[in-house]
């Protein structure tokens, strides 16, 4: 592929876009300006590119692949779209034209609030690859106003603020002004009078889908795939007699009741206002997405008969799960097929990835919520379920519990709908995303239905793209790459294995090292300029970036911390490997225990960070607002990557893979892709501790006693009394009780106690390999060789081939 621009004509192009898109005179242009015009004409390539591709697709009647998520955390454009139309160069001309680099150009982008932890990456990671493969594909979500939120902390709170960041616009997107669906709500059934008759949904609400498409580059290839995210629109914007009359509350009611559906990712459900507004999400995204795949079809073939043939919807967890009711309700309902062939085509169109093990993280929805939000939807569970238990009931007769766990509806205490059920029951394919987490789920949570249909369930395990986790976020790591390998490693991963020899040469360690250390000097930087903290960039950075959850055990390295911070104070003069913790992460914002600990680790930061008996030994950073832009900065200056959740939780994680792909060493449990990086890098350059998930579960079918631990082990209980007596929250000193006595007495439920000496252990193995360098530096460029499994072109590939059974064209 050739780059038919040059220098000249991007700045050209950004000259004209200063004045005749931004309107202002060149020679005055400020950086948001000038990022703006470089923008608009870098858009004008991905535009021609997206209309090219659209047109082969269509004139071709591909099949092509439909990736449903609730998320896309696709961080910032810019510099990935330079990279993919290999325009940096000429942006850096045209940046330096008016005095600016192009780093300044490019900080002055926000990221997308599109997203918000490792589900929304996966899925942008995803479409990356899609497109890099030529899969004809499109990604489908909504197009959140203002995201979850932005994160501040204040007095060690997590405070939320709205995530603004379409405020001035965005230059990626464009409106798509004649694509539009009805989205309907409410209301009642109609129940045919005669057999055989239709049943009519009356909705008592509707609202309109409006879409919005952003390009998504392929790297090497001329193709794209397609974001496509729905804006709500009230039908009415105002009521004019109500404005009129100065009643201006009641005016913006109906604009404000429909169009809160494309605010806010994730509201908050701890309210039945908050849940019932999640469920309006879901289904608002997932029909118009449905909607429009369905008119796409039909605009290239005669009827809807072949649908399964030609369209793969993929539910990314169960969020888009009621658009198996959904496809249900348009084929019978709208475009007259008969139940049995309705059935038919949507399990052969649809496929499903499960993220979770945990049973109560499965999503499920009363059903009289769903009486009152989808009722026709609830007709068609109900019918899809007496169908299927139909089914169930001839292969285990008379086996009534057998038949109470495969439902669709729990039938103990409030009635719930449950998604994942549905989920897999109108699926021909469901996978993991690990190889434990998929053999878990046909062992334990979906035992049942993987003794009805063995061969739906597969393995798919999670990647990330080297282009935004390595090319992208670590220009050093990459030039040291290219000129050793060869540029090829950005499209086959697997170039890296070559590596494995390197580590041999002492020179080629030498600049891995001097890499490592420039980009640990640019996350010391940021650390000051983000919280104030000046932190040592020799030490050993020691990062546990990822969603604030009490399974991811932010609070088992707390521990480890003020074991640590003991330690110090009780033998100041031994030589300690000087260290910095540092957490980032966002807590749902009515997850008290997540606050909790988000708080607890500003604590024992302040009263560490102020203790010059430690002096630059040890300190703890949280860096606040954690999102793409900050974790291309945290990850290729981490030395020791945290992966230490409880065994058999996780389901795989791919923060575990971009901190090895950028050379940080694991140190974790047996669980996730955990074990297959172990497999990939050798037992000798990863730290693996703790119980594994046979016994976890040993232990909790024992009756697992945290106590005798506590007893047991004066270290721990040292550690656990100061927090829980008020040490390091002196103004408050039952501050943490709660977190403290939710181990002792509360059950420890992942088992913090059961794995803390294993974990200190291995922290001690951990600062002995830190001291030898050369070592080090081995363990660090084999991680980095080891990740060529762990790319999303191998995934996307996979997925195509056994799952979609859709074809690349490149």
């Amino acid at each position: 592929m050739t780059n038919p621009t040059s220098a000249t004509d991007l700045v050209a192009a950004t000259e004209r876009h200063l004045l005749d898109t931004v309107g202002v005179e060149p020679a005055h242009a400020a950086a948001p300006e000038v990022l703006q015009a470089v923008s608009q004409a870098v858009r004008e390539q991905l535009s021609q590119r997206w209309v090219r591709t659209q047109a082969i697709d269509r004139e071709s009647k591909a099949r092509r692949v439909y990736y449903l998520s609730m998320e896309f955390l696709i961080g910032r454009t810019f510099g990935n779209a330079l990279a993919s139309l290999g325009l940096q160069g000429d942006a850096a001309a045209a940046a330096e034209k008016h005095a600016k680099t192009l780093e300044d150009l490019a900080a002055g982008e926000p990221d997308a609030a599109l997203g918000n932890g490792g589900l929304g990456r996966l899925a942008a990671c995803f479409l990356d690859s899609m497109a890099t493969l030529g899969l004809p594909s499109f990604g489908y979500g909504i197009r959140y106003e203002y995201g979850m939120f932005a994160q501040s902390i204040q007095g060690g709170r997590q405070v939320e603020h709205p995530d603004s960041w379409l405020e001035n616009g965005t230059p990626w997107e464009f409106p798509r002004a004649g694509i539009g669906y009805p989205v309907r709500f409410g209301g009642w059934v109609e129940q045919p009078a005669l057999p055989g008759g239709k049943a009519q949904w009356r909705p008592a609400a509707e609202v309109n889908a409006k879409a919005y498409d952003m390009v998504i580059p392929g790297h090497g290839t001329d193709k794209v795939s397609t974001l496509r995210l729905w804006k709500a629109v009230a039908p009415a914007h105002i009521d004019l007699h109500a404005f009129n009359s100065g009643d201006y509350a009641r005016a913006a009611e109906v604009k404000n009741e429909f169009e809160n559906i494309s605010w806010v990712l994730y509201p908050n459900d701890s309210t039945p206002a908050g849940r019932e507004l999640r469920l309006r999400q879901e289904y608002f995204f997932t029909s118009a997405s449905i909607q429009d795949i369905l008119a796409r079809h039909l605009a290239e073939h005669p009827s809807l008969a072949n649908l399964h043939e030609k369209v793969a919807i993929h539910l990314n967890d169960t969020h888009p799960a009621i658009g198996v009711a959904e496809l249900m309700r348009l084929l019978v309902d709208e475009h007259g097929f008969v139940w049995g062939d309705a059935w038919k085509v949507t399990q052969q169109t649809f496929s499903y990835t499960n993220h979770t093990l945990m049973p109560e993280a499965l999503e499920t929805w009363s059903v009289d919520l769903m009486h009152h939000v989808l009722p026709r939807h609830l007709d068609i569970i109900f019918r899809i379920n007496h169908d299927f238990l139909e089914f169930a009931a001839t292969k285990r007769p008379n086996d009534m519990d057998f038949l109470r766990r495969l439902s669709l509806v729990s039938e103990g205490g409030e009635k719930r709908v449950r998604m994942a059920n549905l989920s897999i029951v109108g699926s021909h394919k469901i996978n993991g995303v690990s190889k434990l987490h998929s053999d878990l789920l046909v062992e334990t949570i979906f035992s049942d239905f993987a003794h009805l249909w063995p061969e739906r369930f597969t393995n798919m395990t999670n990647g990330v793209t080297p282009r935004r986790w390595l090319a992208q976020a670590n220009p050093k790591l990459a030039t040291l790459l290219d000129q050793t390998l060869g540029t090829a490693w950005r499209l086959d991963l697997d170039e890296l294995g070559r590596l494995k020899t390197e580590g041999d040469s002492s020179s080629f360690r030498i600049a891995f090292a001097e890499a490592k250390q420039a980009n640990k000097s640019r996350l010391a930087a940021m650390i000051a300029r983000s919280t104030g903290l000046k932190v040592d960039p020799t030490s050993l950075f020691d990062v546990q970036v990822k969603r604030i959850h009490e399974y991811k055990r932010q609070l088992l390295n707390v521990l480890h911390v003020v074991t640590r911070y003991h330690a110090i104070l009780d033998q100041p003069n031994a030589e300690w490997q000087p260290r910095t913790v540092i957490f980032a992460g966002k807590a749902a914002s009515s997850y008290f225990m997540a606050k909790q600990i988000i708080r607890l680790i500003h604590d024992v930061g302040a009263v560490i960070n102020n203790d010059r008996r430690v002096g630059d030994r040890l300190k703890v950073v949280f860096v606040p607002n954690y999102g793409v832009s900050v974790a291309e900065v945290i990850m290729p200056g981490a030395d020791l990557s945290e992966q230490i959740s409880t065994a058999g939780t996780e389901a795989s994680g791919t923060g575990n893979m971009k901190l090895a792909l950028n050379g940080a060493l694991t140190i974790g449990t047996l669980d996730g892709a955990n074990i297959e990086i172990g497999q990939a890098v050798g037992d000798d350059n990863i730290f693996i501790f703790g119980l594994r998930t046979p016994e976890v579960e040993a232990q909790r079918r024992a009756g697992y006693q945290p106590m005798r631990l506590y007893e047991a082990d004066p270290r721990l209980k040292a550690v656990l009394d100061a927090i829980g007596s008020g040490v390091f929250s002196p103004d408050e000193r039952d501050r943490y009780r709660g977190l403290i006595d939710a181990l002792l007495w509360g059950g420890d439920h992942y088992f913090l106690l059961a794995d803390y000496d294993a974990y200190i252990q291995a922290q001690a193995r951990v600062d002995a390999r830190f001291r030898d360098r050369d070592a080090w530096a081995r363990s660090a460029i084999a991680n980095v060789a080891g990740m060529g499994p762990f790319s999303a072109d191998r995934t996307i590939g996979q997925y195509a081939k056994e799952i979609w059974h859709v074809e690349p064209r490149p």
